[in-house]
């Protein structure tokens, strides 16, 4: 009878080792699976944030060289109204038909100031 119990005890014990067995590999491979779909995860995020620095970056270059075109267009203006004024100021010495004095009830200032006096707005 020593033996039959001792049979018994060995088909007992190798049974649980192998249902142990079964388990933690089911759990290794859980453990591979929520890894890989993490490391995958994470790589995509990464690509979206690349991507995102990406497009903030050509929208900076595009907003720049816009700014830059509107700075040229502000000093090209500025120098045309400078041109106008003095060629008004010059017509005026001439002028026979505005009585004296006329001109700046008329025309305004002779020199033109921007409406912004912020320096971050100066050509």
């Amino acid at each position: 009878m020593p033996q039959d119990s001792d049979s018994n005890d060995q088909s007992y014990s190798s049974s649980s080792p192998q249902s142990s067995n079964k388990q933690d590999s089911s759990d290794d491979t859980r453990k591979v699976q929520r890894r890989e779909k993490n490391r995958i995860a994470a790589q995509k995020s990464r690509q979206r944030q690349t991507q995102k620095a990406d497009t903030l970056h050509l929208e900076s270059e595009g907003l720049e060289r816009e700014n830059s075109a509107l700075r040229k267009e502000v000093r090209r203006l500025t120098e045309e109204v400078n041109y106008f004024s003095s060629l008004l100021s010059s017509h005026e010495a001439l002028c026979t038909l505005l009585p004296p004095g006329a001109s700046e009830a008329v025309y305004g200032p002779r020199t033109f100031q921007p409406h912004i006096s912020s320096p971050r707005f100066q050509p």
